[in-house]
């Protein structure tokens, strides 16, 4: 099976059967990204070479593949009836598929309208992984995300309506000390006006070859400690009016936390505070990432 440049998949997607559909990310602007900026450029692979893919998939593993994820970094951006195409083969040839993801930034998702992704639920695809990252716009511009909050909710409500499960990155921290008010407010109202399926929580952790990174080493950017980051969580935990599902799923959190809101919220903010309570020097250290 072809495979080119780096191929990442949410955790999870962790036992899904991984068939690349497209190369690069077409944004490839967001200045804490590491992924994609030193290549491949964006392309998108033809139908024929993405179905050739999955013919030998199941050759090799048969078809009781009941999980599966596109990569790469925006799959979403690929034109409606060529993802249409491979979902819907893919549901022809593994007959217990259960799952077909991707990728997706808000901004793509945008240019295809509820009518686009309608049809991509229709031809079998389950749920699309949005990052999110932040729900302020002033962190949004700072970030290069390429998108506003207005866009993100527009884009996220249509997934949500469409019956494409959602799931929705936080990016904890993004918005530096500076910031950190502000991006925990309007990433509450955001969240909030979408009501996604699933909020997963990251932590912002330096990475090399970022513009963010050269940031912070001028001082432009202030990183915040455990404390800050915890009690930013635990305002955003604590005002989301939501029926998702919360978590941690990722290495760079300090604690996990977990749950369905509301009915979780306060064991959830408890594992908060029990986590505030300990010495910062307990936690990981800051470092810069290299993956």
């Amino acid at each position: 099976m072809f495979y080119e440049g780096p191929i990442y998949r949410p955790p999870s997607e962790a036992h899904s059967l991984l068939i690349q559909a497209t190369v690069g990310c077409p944004h490839n602007k967001c200045t804490f990204c590491m992924v994609y900026k030193k290549g491949p450029a964006y392309r998108v692979r033809s139908v024929e070479n993405i179905t050739r893919d999955m013919d030998e998939a199941l050759q090799e593993y048969g078809s009781h593949i009941c999980t599966l994820f596109f990569p790469a970094g925006n799959t979403i951006a690929m034109e409606t009836e060529a993802l249409a195409a491979i979902c819907r083969y893919a549901h022809r040839i593994f007959p217990r598929l259960e799952r077909v993801t991707v990728y997706g930034s808000s901004q793509y998702i945008y240019k295809k309208g509820l009518g686009d992704l309608e049809k991509l639920r229709e031809a079998g695809l389950k749920r699309i992984h949005v990052g999110l990252e932040s729900g302020d716009d002033g962190v949004l511009h700072r970030i290069k995300k390429g998108s506003s909050s207005e866009e993100q909710i527009a884009a996220g409500r249509w997934v949500v309506a469409s019956g494409i499960e959602l799931s929705e990155y936080v990016m904890l921290g993004i918005g530096g000390r500076e910031e950190s008010v502000a991006h925990a407010q309007n990433t509450v109202k955001t969240l909030n006006a979408i009501n996604p399926r699933f909020i997963r929580l990251r932590t912002f952790l330096p990475k090399i070859n970022t513009l963010l990174l050269h940031q912070i080493r001028k001082g432009r950017f202030q990183v915040q400690n455990p404390h800050e980051t915890l009690l930013e969580t635990r305002y955003i935990i604590e005002n989301l009016d939501v029926t998702s599902h919360i978590t941690s799923d990722h290495y760079t959190n300090y604690v996990d936390v977990h749950g369905t809101l509301p009915e979780d919220r306060l064991s959830m903010l408890a594992t908060i505070d029990t986590a505030l309570k300990t010495p910062q020097e307990n936690f990981r250290p800051l470092y810069v990432g290299t993956q």
